[in-house]
């Protein structure tokens, strides 16, 4: 597990730890592994966001187009661990307040997902009033779980949002495309 890493290729657009709205705004790059996710010392890139199991990392912030790429790793436990809640009020919530309403989540490194309650869930769809939240990637089972838990009424997952190439795009391009997909699922 350590030695999976954050995508770093869009580094020269957009960097939390220097963008003062960020959430991670100011905080330290790690150099050294700490972290851990079920006793398994995990790359220091991954942002701790309170959560035991659940780390990301802000790739990309669009102010003027508003929105948001997020790659998660580890284990996404509602059950256990409420880490919905760690995501929606460490950083979903900072983002919204910045004007951000699209959010494009990153799952491919997600190894497991254990749904809860969806007030949270609930909470982040209303507050992005006309805006979306897709999440792409994710492995067939912990897909499987968050559709049992129905909770792809609030997010938008499988499908065309399935994207092996999304590394190749710039960031601008990618949210481009995953746009015109969910536009042409809501329309």
């Amino acid at each position: 597990m350590h030695e999976i890493e954050p995508f770093y290729n869009w580094n020269r657009y957009y960097l939390p730890y220097e963008d003062k709205r960020s959430p991670f705004y100011g905080k330290e790059q790690a150099v050294n592994y700490e972290n851990a996710v079920y006793g398994y010392v995990i790359h220091p890139d991954w942002d701790f966001i309170g959560s035991e199991t659940l780390y990301v990392k802000l790739l990309m912030v669009n102010y003027q187009l508003k929105y948001a790429v997020i790659e998660l790793f580890g284990e996404w436990n509602d059950t256990l661990h409420n880490d919905i809640m760690y995501l929606k009020r460490g950083v979903i919530d900072k983002l919204l307040k910045n004007g951000i309403r699209q959010f494009i989540l990153i799952g491919e490194n997600l190894f497991q997902f254990h749904g809860g309650e969806d007030d949270y869930y609930q909470e982040w769809f209303e507050d992005v009033e006309d805006g979306w939240i897709a999440v792409l990637n994710l492995r067939k089972f912990v897909m499987e779980e968050i559709e049992k838990y129905k909770l792809d009424y609030y997010m938008h997952l499988g499908g065309t949002l399935q994207m092996e190439n999304w590394r190749t795009l710039k960031p601008d391009v990618f949210f481009a495309l995953v746009s015109t997909l969910i536009q042409r699922r809501l329309g």
